[in-house]
């Protein structure tokens, strides 16, 4: 077999495994929002405290997506995107073993954080392993499709959540990761990794991104630019049946169904999204194109009064599809920097923004008193929104961008 079928072979290899990856990752980083009331009842926490403790979960699960982000992002340009991708599958998978055997709300905000930081190290190495080796023109399809399959990580997500025990469906995920490890065989190291580490070039280092003025400005900007979508997700759909209580919903709203078909949008806004950028040969058009959908559908959701079940479908699928920029917003930071950077930035800038999730339900559940849940909701979404356009406006086009070169410190 020459180099060009090898080659070509190992770019199918990395895309299978990082979109198998990130399958097991959402599937796992979802998995609570759909068994959040019936696992918190479980354990005994009453009807009264359901939102609170839930939001301290979510939260414990994010501070160790945001302390996971910068240890596999460095990690992963010190020693390579290979190591990363694999330990945050082991780290998080065998979380989620031991979450099925939990039996205090205590263990559970202990493993949701553990799990947290497992979890915030596979996406980032796997998109940057993806761009290193695909073309520059066609690298979009290939984050397309890894965020496509792993987004539908979430519709197993709410199907094994609906229907097993909550602990089953924690040991499931689990075991779903561990499976996953074995298709490492073969697969071969990102070649400008490779070349730069035996330049001798310093790789990970993070305070780089902070000691230059104009790179943090475009490292922040790549964090704004992707907050609203984990809005949609962690407060509009994982709170669903506290919305559907304060719209008049005909019937109680279920978070599990929600997760399902929102993430079922996002997959289809995922795909439409990449070959959207692919025909425009442009990203920022396509993010702004989404980012005005994701305001339309915010407005449509917290006015939909009276709602049903199956229009309650069609909303989430409606808010899912407009947020369904999540490829094309990790493709444009991996695109943005260096390769001795490009693993830091890839893999903390996706954690960041599932980060921002602490801020925005924090300011949501703050809000919620003096303005109610339905304006506290509109402002907080609004808000992020406005931010994320701005640092839109902030970076620079990357279709077609080469990335074979290093920042220099």
């Amino acid at each position: 077999m020459d180099q060009a079928a090898v080659n070509k072979k190992n770019v199918k290899l990395i895309i299978i495994v990082a979109a198998l990856g990130y399958f097991v990752d959402i599937y796992d980083l979802i998995l609570f929002s759909v068994i959040r009331i019936k696992s918190l009842k479980g354990l005994g926490v009453p009807d009264s405290d359901l939102l609170d403790v839930g939001t301290m979960l979510i939260n414990s699960q994010m501070f160790g997506m945001l302390l996971g982000g910068i240890l596999w992002g460095v990690l992963g340009d010190k020693k390579g995107r290979l190591s990363v991708l694999f330990g945050s599958i082991l780290l998080y998978s065998a979380a989620n073993l031991a979450n099925g055997f939990a039996t205090t709300v205590e263990q559970y905000a202990i493993i949701r954080f553990i799990a947290g930081i497992g979890l915030a190290g596979e996406l980032g190495a796997g998109i940057t392993l993806v761009t290193e080796t695909m073309s520059k023109e066609n690298r979009g399809y290939g984050t397309m499709i890894v965020a496509g399959v792993g987004l539908m990580g979430a519709v197993a997500a709410a199907i094994i959540g609906e229907n097993y025990a909550w602990e089953t469906s924690y040991i499931i995920g689990g075991v779903m990761g561990l499976l996953l490890l074995g298709m490492r065989v073969g697969l071969a190291e990102s070649g400008m990794f490779v070349n730069l580490k035996s330049d001798g070039v310093s790789r990970g280092n993070i305070f780089m991104l902070f000691s230059d003025g104009k790179r943090f400005k475009k490292y922040l900007s790549c964090i704004l630019i992707g907050i609203p979508l984990w809005f949609v997700v962690g407060v509009l759909v994982t709170f669903s049946p506290e919305f559907g209580k304060e719209l008049n919903a005909t019937e109680p709203l279920s978070a599990g169904t929600g997760i399902m078909y929102c993430y079922i949008g996002i997959a289809i806004g995922d795909i439409v999204a990449g070959f959207l950028s692919q025909m425009w040969r442009s990203r920022k058009k396509v993010m702004l194109v989404f980012l005005l959908l994701t305001a339309v559908s915010i407005v449509v959701y917290l006015n939909a009064e009276g709602m049903n079940s199956q229009q309650f479908i069609w909303l989430v699928l409606f808010l899912g599809f407009s947020s369904g920029y999540w490829a094309t917003f990790v493709t444009i930071a991996s695109e943005q920097f260096g390769t001795n950077l490009r693993a830091t930035v890839t893999t903390t800038v996706p954690n960041f923004v599932r980060g921002s999730l602490v801020l925005a339900t924090l300011s949501f559940t703050a809000l919620k008193g003096s303005l109610g849940i339905i304006n506290s909701a509109l402002v907080v979404g609004f808000v992020s929104l406005f931010i994320a356009l701005i640092a839109l406006y902030q970076l620079e086009e990357t279709f077609g961008k080469d990335l074979d070169y290093h920042e220099i410190s």
